[in-house]
């Protein structure tokens, strides 16, 4: 196989505005079948950070069917399913079943943890990032595509230095806690008369974190994600 220019696939991602985000070498008896019906070797996790992702999306939202369901998985699947066939990769998604271990893969590969609401803190984006989708590749790649060096691997998880934990305390109806999140209760509230803040600029919760705000997705953007985790 040809050697993989991180470059050039870090180009085929951008105009998607889309960033490779870590990678795993993984050992064959925890891997996921690869392009060549092995066991991968590698995955390389590929997402977003920001809102840089939002007018790509919508371009291409513009121009297909306002019915089309769950449009960001399909756009998703349509870009990384293209960049795989010029990289000689197998792209996979967190909705893909048997669910795969993307939270488990990004903590390993960038160092994470999570936040209070489940989401993992970024030192840099706070809680506005993602992950779209992962690349395997039949060979060990983490050398190749050294994102992260030793160093900044493993960051101060900032929510251990948040004593406040405002991200706790916006909410109306307390859906999150450090024990757990009330799906039901955050769905329901959402949908009421009284949601219309959570539907217009995304969960107040979210929103309430003071870490990566220069970051913080749209208003639109918020809207969209809120729309489609109710199913409204």
């Amino acid at each position: 196989m040809a050697a993989i220019d991180p470059a050039a696939l870090a180009a085929a991602l951008d105009v998607h505005g889309l960033i490779a985000r870590g990678c795993v070498d993984l050992d064959p008896a925890e891997a996921p079948v690869g392009i060549d019906g092995r066991p991968a070797a590698c995955v390389l996790l590929v997402g977003h950070a920001g809102g840089a992702v939002w007018p790509h999306f919508s371009r291409w939202r513009g121009v297909r069917p306002s019915s089309l369901a769950n449009p960001l998985d399909a756009w998703s699947r349509e870009v990384l399913d293209g960049v795989a066939g010029q990289f000689g990769a197998k792209a996979v998604f967190p909705s893909d079943r048997p669910y795969l271990p993307f939270q488990q893969w990004a903590m390993r590969a960038e160092g994470l943890k999570p936040s209070p609401l489940g989401i993992l803190m970024h030192p840099e984006y706070g809680l506005w990032h993602a992950y779209r989708g992962a690349l395997l590749f039949g060979e060990p790649l983490a050398a190749v595509f050294a994102i992260h060096d030793d160093g900044a691997r493993a960051p101060v998880h900032l929510c251990d230095a948040c004593a406040a934990k405002p991200c706790l305390k916006a909410c109306p109806v307390a859906a999150h806690s450090i024990e757990s999140f009330d799906y039901a209760g955050c769905v329901d509230h959402v949908r009421s008369p009284g949601g219309g803040d959570c539907r217009s600029f995304g969960c107040l919760d979210r929103n309430a974190c003071p870490f990566g705000a220069q970051h913080r997705y749209s208003a639109e953007q918020q809207a969209f994600h809120m729309a489609a985790f109710a199913g409204l």
